[in-house]
């Protein structure tokens, strides 16, 4: 068996494993292991995009919010009348139902992300990262705005569904989708666009294509990481999933060096648990964060957790 596949099989166990105990697990550190499952989902999905393709997305935390917003109306809406009331919680039925909600929450995210892809083909750099940034500002705005799914004061009530083996099997998911991407004959043309679109295109290759199918995968497991983060939370805001959310998973990228799918996991779990332990200097929490990351950008600004200078070449 492919060490890949082994991987995602021994995570499944481990997630069911950990669920099972979730009972024992205090309540504080839970939500620190969920946390932390969340972000792993969202900084690998958007290590697709701006660390293995080279586009520099800050959009992000919108399709996160579409995520959350199509999975918990789904849960909400649809859910008594297709399990009824008298589902036994954690049952078949309504992991069916969840699992089927997360589906139509990452497939209303990838639909996002197409939309977004298409029109901004022709675009990099600081101009793709402009128009992705205002992307997420006008799905915060439209949820902001939109009553049926509570406007401003956003959806309350949304079952807790999220347990650990959901978020771990998201986050085998997520990555295990994108290695099996960057690893096959796709991965170069993944590399080739991030290195030169030009010659890309002068060798045969469409970079279009690329583009909108980095776009798409990482929305899709965005949209999947807002559905488990709205179980868990178990009420979402629009103003949950703004400019500041999508610069928290940007840093995880690049803290963790671009295209280093182990490095961008390791930033992840320190940028979730940093904030945990300067809860003891909660006044100046935000400053120290802040010169903590400052320091490490200057120290590594290649990356806090890449040491190797040369790329791996995907297999043909």
């Amino acid at each position: 068996m492919p060490k890949a596949h082994l991987g995602f099989l021994l995570a499944l166990v481990l997630g069911g494993v950990l669920s099972g105990l979730s009972d024992r697990i205090d309540p504080y550190h839970l939500d620190v292991l969920i946390g932390v499952g969340i972000n792993i989902v969202l900084a690998v999905s958007l290590n697709l995009i701006a660390g293995h393709t080279g586009q520099f997305s800050l959009g992000h935390a919108g399709f996160m919010a579409i995520g959350a917003y199509a999975t918990a109306a789904v849960t909400i809406f649809l859910g008594p009348h297709l399990i009824g009331d008298t589902a036994a919680p954690g049952g078949l039925a309504e992991n069916t139902l969840f699992g089927s909600a997360l589906l139509i929450g990452g497939l209303a995210a990838a639909l996002a992300g197409l939309l977004v892809g298409i029109p901004s083909l022709r675009l990099r750099g600081d101009y793709l990262a402009l128009v992705t940034l205002g992307f997420g500002e006008i799905i915060r705005v439209l949820l902001q705005n939109f009553e049926p799914l509570g406007g401003a004061l956003g959806l309350n009530g949304i079952p807790a569904y999220t347990t650990v083996f959901w978020v771990v099997a998201a986050g085998a998911a997520t990555v295990f989708t994108v290695g099996c991407l960057v690893r096959s004959n796709y991965g170069l043309g993944f590399l080739a666009v991030r290195d030169d679109e030009i010659a890309a295109s002068a060798a045969g290759l469409d970079p279009a294509r690329y583009k909108v199918v980095a776009f798409t995968v990482g929305a899709f497991f965005a949209g999947i990481a807002g559905g488990l983060f709205g179980h868990f939370k178990m009420t979402i805001t629009p103003s949950g999933f703004d400019f500041s959310r999508s610069i928290e998973i940007v840093v995880m990228v690049i803290l963790g060096g671009l295209g280093n799918t182990v490095g961008v996991i390791l930033a992840a779990v320190l940028l979730t648990l940093l904030p945990e332990f300067l809860r003891p200097v909660a006044e100046y929490r935000l400053v120290l964060y802040s010169l903590l990351l400052i320091g490490l950008m200057l120290a590594r600004p290649q990356g806090l957790f890449t040491f190797r200078t040369h790329r791996a070449v995907p297999r043909a």
